[in-house]
């Protein structure tokens, strides 16, 4: 179900009221991986909550405002962010179980920095391939349209008229070299492309595609699914703070 799970160095134990859940740490978020360790052994998220419980999307937990919050106080992100420089990987998305790191807003937080001082974990959906093509479509059309205004729009005059004369060798000359600049800098924008892996995941387990390169995925969790979709399923206030607390003890259980 799980890609390259074998292979990862550590794993950890996110114990709670309502049952366990193991997690992997991905070796390739190297910066997330090592500050989620140290601050696990710094007992960081003991006697926090999950504190926010959005269904079919995820359970996020970790803010030292949840420890010892009374019921129905609005819990918001902490006494201090723990910052990390995103790391983006193709192969880390945000499929059913994903341990990942909020952040700030893109309008404070242009890099997508993240704050690990908390962490959540995706419950998702099942996204059929009709809708992530529409995901897609959604994310390239724009990119191409601007792309066909900076190149194309503004030879259009010179190609017409090279057309028009005739010279068919000029004209395929500068259309393939308007085309190549196009290709170009798509290939390095921010388009979208789901990969066979991703659509195989998202169309039979479920996720959460919209946050794909937007919020850094650093784990998994392979075991205890049970229990995530127990703690997604909790009744909740208006802030999305499950009516039962749900307490979290992390530990390492192999480096």
């Amino acid at each position: 179900m799980f890609s390259q799970v074998e292979a990862q160095t550590t794993k950890v134990l996110i114990k709670t009221n309502m049952g366990n859940m193991k997690a992997i740490l991905w070796d390739d978020t190297p910066k997330h991986r090592d500050e989620f360790i140290r601050l696990v052994k710094s007992k960081h998220f003991d006697g926090t909550l999950f504190y926010r419980c959005v269904k079919n999307f995820v359970i996020q937990g970790g803010s030292s405002d949840s420890r010892n919050a009374q019921p129905g106080q609005h819990i918001g992100y902490g006494e201090e962010a723990i910052n990390i420089d995103s790391e983006f990987k193709k192969n880390r998305f945000h499929q059913l179980g994903a341990l990942c790191a909020p952040r700030q807003p893109d309008k404070i937080n242009m890099l997508k920095v993240s704050d690990i001082s908390q962490f959540y974990i995706v419950r998702g959906r099942v996204i059929p391939d009709t809708i992530l093509d529409k995901m897609e479509l959604v994310v390239n059309v724009p990119i191409k349209r601007k792309l066909k205004e900076m190149y194309y729009t503004p030879r259009k005059a010179e190609l017409e008229q090279l057309k028009a004369s005739g010279d068919k060798k000029a004209y395929n000359t500068l259309l393939r070299e308007i085309k190549d600049k196009i290709a170009v800098e798509y290939s390095i924008s921010d388009y979208k492309k789901f990969t066979d892996e991703q659509r195989a995941a998202y169309t039979t387990q479920g996720g959460a595609p919209e946050l794909d390169g937007e919020y850094t995925v650093f784990g998994q969790v392979v075991e205890g699914l049970d229990v995530l979709k127990k703690i997604n399923n909790l009744k909740v206030d208006k802030n999305d703070r499950p009516l039962t607390d749900v307490k979290i003890k992390v530990e390492i259980i192999n480096e």
